[in-house]
C-alpha cells in the first residue's frame, strides 16, 4: 500500500435537531496514542457536555479502530460514525461528537442517524487529501533560482515541503516514491544539470485528490 485518505487538516461543524446540539471535531491523527489525545482534548473543552462520542481509525491499514458511545445507547453513536469513516475511506483520523442534550428523545434510530449525520458532515466541512509514500530529496539552490524551483515542483508534480534560507535555499521536496526513480532526470534536465539532490528519508505526504 503507497497512500490513504484522510483529512488535511482539523475541521468543525455543528447542527441542532430537536434542541441537541451536535458539535462535530474531526482531525488527522498520526497513530492511536495521538487520537486518543485528540479525543481528550475535545473532552475537556467540551466537559459540561452531555456526551463526546468518538471514532478513529488511526492507522494507514484501516486496522486500529475504536469508536465510543459514551453513555448514549449501545450502538447508536461510536459505530454509526465509525462506518462513515470507513465508507469515505478515510484513515490516520479520528472525529469526536459532541451532544448537548436538549429535551427531547430521539429514539435508538433517530440517535443514529443523528451520530452518522454529524460524522458526515465533518467529512464534509474537511479537506479530504491522499496521503502518499514518498521519497524526501533536499537540494541547495541560489536565491534566483528559488522561484524556478516551484515551477519546477509545480509542473512535475512533486511537492516543496520545507524551505531552509540561509547562505542558499535549502529545499526539501516530497516525491511519490513510484515516480522517485526520474526525480533526479527531472531535476538535472530542467536545471541543465546545475543542480543535484540527495535523500533524507521517508514517510506520508498529503497530495490533492
Amino acid at each position: 500500500m503507497n497512500g490513504y485518505l484522510s483529512v488535511e487538516e482539523e475541521a468543525v461543524c455543528e447542527y441542532v435537531v430537536e434542541r441537541s446540539r451536535f458539535i462535530t471535531h474531526i482531525a488527522p491523527v498520526e497513530n492511536e496514542a495521538a487520537a486518543k489525545a485528540y479525543v481528550e482534548k475535545i473532552r475537556k473543552r467540551h466537559s459540561l457536555a452531555t456526551h463526546n462520542c468518538y471514532a478513529y481509525v488511526a492507522d494507514e491499514a484501516g486496522l486500529k479502530q475504536k469508536f465510543s458511545d459514551d453513555g448514549e445507547p449501545q450502538g447508536t453513536a461510536g459505530l454509526p460514525m465509525l462506518e462513515v469513516l470507513k465508507a469515505r475511506g478515510l484513515k490516520k483520523c479520528a472525529v469526536v461528537v459532541t451532544r448537548y442534550f436538549g429535551g427531547v428523545k430521539l429514539g435508538a434510530g433517530g440517535l443514529a442517524r443523528a451520530y452518522a449525520k454529524a460524522a458526515a458532515d465533518g467529512a464534509n466541512a474537511a479537506k479530504i487529501v491522499k496521503y502518499v509514500l514518498c521519497v524526501f530529496a533536499e537540494t541547495a539552490a541560489d536565491y534566483e533560482q528559488y522561484a524556478k524551483i516551484l515551477k519546477f515542483a509545480e509542473s512535475k508534480k512533486y511537492k516543496v515541503v520545507d524551505t531552509r534560507f540561509s547562505e542558499s535555499a535549502d529545499v526539501r521536496f516530497a516525491v511519490p516514491e513510484e515516480r522517485f526513480s526520474s526525480f533526479g532526470k527531472d531535476l538535472a534536465d530542467f536545471f541543465g544539470g546545475k543542480l543535484q539532490a540527495k535523500t533524507s528519508g521517508r514517510g506520508y505526504c498529503a497530495f490533492e485528490e
